[in-house]
């Protein structure tokens, strides 16, 4: 007996003085895990890209050795690194390669852009650009319909270049006369079903392009894209990537919920997770036409491909437009368009069919829905397949800005995933009044408390690049429903708590993806996607959020970001 005694005693002592030490030590007094253990945590250690110890400094000198990295953070605020819950990734590094118009508050200041781009092409070369919205221009155009510029102005300083400027929202644009030629259309062009040409009280073509309207523009513009030479396009998509991963990181964005993406991204992003190329983690929607897939759907579902830096289970669709082109899609009428209800841009049965290949195929459903009527319907669809599952579906309502009080508590009921994105509220805070009404407006705009009071779990992000990728800014607009230029605020009643906004932008977004098990809170076992900021997002004032700063982001233990 005395022998097994000293064995155990040995085996113990062994244990203890074999215990490995961290690849990496965090010690901070401001450490925010998103865990529900609400125990004070004072030290995270990582072992490779994974954390294996959380809690007080007590006992971790005996982990570390000389190649263990440290990082002091005292004074600073540690929290799982931000997932950005609903964005565009190939779409954000496009606009950081072209004419960006989201700051702009003018259209002459973006016909300015334009004209120093024209001077630095070959003729025939197109012009494109992103981020104008005319609610928040501080000057009407010189030549205008309603809020409208008339193509005019563009047509004139870019006579041999087609300009394509897409709007923030992505569900209308501006072209010149070149692209409409190039297009095909003419004043005798119809509009289609689900969109507009916009056209003045004299049946001029304004230069606007609604919703389904907007495709015969962006064929023309994509026919060009495909004429250059393979490499050409290839080069051009890669450093828009790369882009794109260097704007997440200096942002403090270690996952990217991207909203659709075509077959041939999806296969190139999985490439690029295999090879050791993803920086970020990127969590993919499929969104193509079915009709011309390559592959069976199947073969498009991967799950946490190069140790968790690519994962396509969804599959994207959309049932109507945006809010500020009158397109989304209402159960009564727009109060400042009587008689209008908004476009539904995809007939109901070709959204049912796409529900059915993500039942089938084991993906969740995400559907862009934006008006009461269009968050109805995508509940309605939900909910059907929602009785007959038994698992967990975690299908997900894109958006779901504008909603029917009768409709709120189905979200629970559904287990629909509610991704909204708070800096559109703020935003479009000056226009929406305008649109609803004050009743729909206050009751059903942007609800966040009203869906989480209801045990809804909210998926943060900001749909970039319909807005800017700012995590800050968002939070500030998830906080405060208040504006950042001129403090507007927009029904405050309805702003999510501090902890509220954070668990929207972590645990709950990786919940979001069926992926809380390997991120969104800083526990034993999980990734060490990190990020550190200079302000204490919890306890600061709230005009402090906006200046907060990233010092360090991390993404599997590694240190990607870091302030000069």
């Amino acid at each position: 007996m005395r022998t097994v005694f000293y064995l155990i005693v040995i085996s113990l002592c062994i244990g203890c003085q074999t215990e490995e030490a961290f690849d990496m030590l965090i010690v901070g007094d401001a450490i925010y895990t998103a865990s529900v253990d609400s125990t004070k945590v004072e030290a995270i250690g990582i072992i490779g890209d994974r954390i294996v110890f959380v809690g007080t400094q007590k006992g971790v000198d005996s982990r570390i050795d000389s190649d263990t990295k440290k990082i002091d953070a005292t004074g600073q605020f540690v929290m799982p690194g931000f997932i950005e819950g609903h964005g565009h990734f190939s779409g954000m590094g496009s606009s950081l390669q072209n004419l960006n118009f989201l700051k702009d508050t003018s259209w002459n200041a973006i016909l300015d852009k334009v004209e120093k781009k024209t001077a630095t092409l070959e003729k025939g070369e197109w012009i494109y650009g992103r981020g104008w919205h005319q609610e928040k221009w501080m000057e009407q155009p010189d030549e205008s319909y309603g809020a409208y510029p008339m193509h005019y102005g563009l047509s004139e300083i870019s006579p041999d270049n087609p300009a394509i400027l897409i709007h923030a929202s992505g569900h209308s644009l501006i072209a010149n006369e070149k692209a409409m030629q190039q297009a095909g259309i003419s004043v005798e062009s119809p509009s289609p079903k689900g969109g507009e040409i916009v056209r003045n009280d004299n049946g001029d073509i304004v230069g606007v392009f609604e919703e389904r309207a907007m495709t015969p523009i962006k064929e023309a513009f994509n026919s060009y894209l495909n004429n250059l030479d393979a490499a050409s396009q290839e080069k051009i998509w890669y450093e828009a990537i790369e882009l794109a991963q260097k704007e997440c990181l200096e942002n403090g964005i270690t996952s990217f919920q991207d909203a659709g993406s075509l077959f041939y991204e999806l296969d190139r992003y999985a490439e690029m997770a295999e090879q050791g190329k993803l920086d970020i983690r990127l969590w993919a929607m499929m969104r193509d036409s079915i009709s011309h897939i390559p592959r069976p759907i199947s073969e498009y579902r991967k799950i946490d491909v190069g140790n968790g830096h690519y994962t396509c289970r969804a599959i994207k669709s959309e049932i109507d437009g945006a809010l500020g082109a009158h397109g989304a899609w209402l159960i009564e009428p727009y109060a400042d368009k009587p008689a209008f209800y908004g476009q539904n841009t995809t007939e109901i049965s070709a959204v049912e069919n796409l529900a059915k290949i993500a039942y089938d195929n084991q993906m969740q459903l995400c559907v862009h829905a934006i008006g009461d009527r269009a968050n109805k319907e995508t509940l309605d669809i939900i909910e059907s397949y929602s009785k007959k599952s038994e698992e967990e579906l975690r299908w997900r309502v894109e958006h779901a800005q504008h909603l029917n009080p009768a409709d709120i508590q189905r979200f629970k009921s559904t287990g629909a995933i509610a991704s909204m994105q708070g800096v559109h509220c703020t935003s479009d805070a000056p226009f929406v009044q305008r649109r609803l009404g004050l009743l729909r407006s206050k009751i059903g705009a942007y609800a966040w408390k009203a869906l989480l009071n209801q045990g809804v779990t909210i998926v943060n992000g900001t749909d970039v690049p319909v807005e800017d990728i700012n995590p800050i800014d968002n939070f500030y607009a998830s906080v405060t429903r208040k504006r950042l230029d001129n403090g507007m605020e927009f029904f405050v009643e309805n702003r999510m708590s501090r902890e509220e906004a954070l668990k929207s932008y972590t645990i709950d977004a990786a919940y979001g993806a069926f992926e809380e098990d390997n991120k969104g809170s800083l526990e034993v076992g999980k990734y060490a996607d990190i990020v550190i900021l200079d302000t204490d997002l919890l306890s600061c004032d709230d005009l402090d959020i906006p200046k907060t700063e990233v010092v360090y982001t991390l993404v599997g233990g590694k240190v990607l970001f870091e302030k000069e």
